[in-house]
């Protein structure tokens, strides 16, 4: 590639296309990650806790409840409370499994480093650190490391 203004520019250009890409993806991802991971964290605890008084309380625990809640029967108690466990056990055991299959947290981390490895070449590139040949190599090898996040020349 030659040293030319353009070519540089050009480059520029695809560098900051591809970091508005990066942008948007971590934009959209971050969200979902967080949330996949309160799910997973928030259901497991609450199960564990909702298990928790039948557990160590027994009867005592489930008779004094049901009074509280004048319920005609203790059982209901501890039924309603495993049900509850189940159902969060499930939510935090779906959400931990999506996070893992789709490796959400592996890719927001790529696009991540991505993005700053790209911030660092557009700036060695804008202020003349760096050959434009030496760039292209950089760039293609940051934006390998993102297969996922698509730009328009994708």
């Amino acid at each position: 590639m030659s040293e030319s203004p353009d070519a540089r520019q050009k480059l520029s250009d695809r560098i900051d296309e591809k970091q508005r890409a990066v942008r948007a993806y971590l934009a959209r991802e971050r969200p979902r990650r967080n949330r996949l991971s309160n799910v997973s964290i928030v259901g497991s605890g609450l199960a564990a806790a909702l298990t928790a008084g039948p557990a160590v309380g027994g009867t005592g625990f489930t008779h004094a409840t049901a009074n509280l809640l004048s319920l005609s029967e203790d059982s209901i108690v501890w039924r309603v409370l495993c049900l509850l466990a189940v159902i969060l056990s499930v939510a935090a055991a779906l959400s931990t499994n999506f996070a893992t299959s789709r490796a959400v947290a592996d890719r927001v981390s790529a696009a991540e480093t991505c993005s700053a490895q790209l911030e660092s070449l557009a700036v060695s590139l804008d202020i003349g650190h760096i050959d434009v040949d030496e760039a292209v190599k950089l760039y293609q090898q940051y934006a390998g490391q993102v297969p996922f996040v698509e730009t328009a020349h994708a």
